[in-house]
């Protein structure tokens, strides 16, 4: 039987009191060291693989795939509670839009998130050096025979299926009708991620994460990697916009409702 489900109130626009609070930094320091270890784990996973000769050496695309997938889901489950488990730039966009979190709360997201990434990435060059220098740094470069269009399109559509699987999952009416929904957000986003980099990697590496390759950037340093950058932080932030769109919007119909309600709490003026 379906429980009864309240919409959670928009989160205010500008929360200057949410700064004084401990729990507003507690969530930076979980962002910083989610996205630091994501990227740890992950470009170490790439580095890893590149550096083995024989075709069938290292754990394959395959399991560069399993590695990020793997890491979100470990990590949104373990910082969902303290911050939301957002880890990537984009999220954090789509929910700003979606009125989940306040625009300084998504400022200093992205900015904790950027750091995290770039420390990540640098303690993966600080141990393996040569090996990171030799093999490309886990930059996110479009692949040669695609275009760049190609990857932005990449980019945008790999985005939309994370974030329509982040609304999705974390939905307030599934929440209603399953109660196992809020434990078991972490696995369908982890498994989206997943399989968009089975999709992605022959074109871009997969990116559909600013913070990732922004990070990767900074420390590999390469003329390639900045020349294709914007499509990294284009690509995913105009897919959070479109699955925004599709599922509050339009699945959803929040828009709609809201001015329902406000027709209807009008006063009857005619009396």
């Amino acid at each position: 039987m379906a429980k009864d489900y309240v919409e959670p109130p928009p989160a205010p626009l500008f929360d200057i009191a949410e700064v004084t609070n401990w729990s507003f930094y507690r969530a930076l320091i979980a962002e910083f060291i989610a996205t630091l270890l994501f990227l740890y784990v992950c470009v170490a996973t790439v580095i890893g693989y590149k550096k083995q000769v024989g075709p069938c050496d290292g754990v394959g695309l395959l399991g560069i795939a399993w590695a990020f997938g793997g890491m979100i889901f470990i990590l949104v489950y373990c910082t969902a509670g303290i911050s939301g488990g957002h880890i990537n730039p984009a999220v954090t966009f789509g929910l700003l839009l979606a009125r989940k979190v306040s625009l300084i709360r998504a400022v200093a997201y992205m900015v904790v998130q950027c750091l995290g990434a770039i420390c990540g990435v640098g303690i993966v060059k600080g141990i393996m050096k040569h090996d990171y220098n030799t093999h490309g740094g886990g930059a996110n470069t479009v692949a040669v025979g695609y275009s760049r269009g190609v990857a932005l399109g990449a980019e945008i559509i790999g985005t939309f299926v994370l974030m329509y699987t982040v609304f999705s999952a974390t939905d307030a009416k599934s929440k209603a009708r399953d109660s196992h929904i809020p434990v078991l957000a972490p696995l369908p986003i982890g498994f989206s991620v997943f399989m968009v980099h089975l999709a992605t990697i022959p074109i871009t590496g997969t990116g559909i994460n600013p913070a990732r390759s922004f990070g990767a950037a900074v420390i590999y340093n390469d003329k390639k990697a900045w020349d294709d950058h914007w499509i990294f932080w284009v690509g995913p932030f105009v897919g959070a916009l479109a699955a925004y769109i599709y599922h509050q919007q339009v699945l959803r119909a929040h828009a709609a409702k809201a001015a329902l309600n406000s027709y209807y709490s009008e006063p009857n003026l005619s009396n």
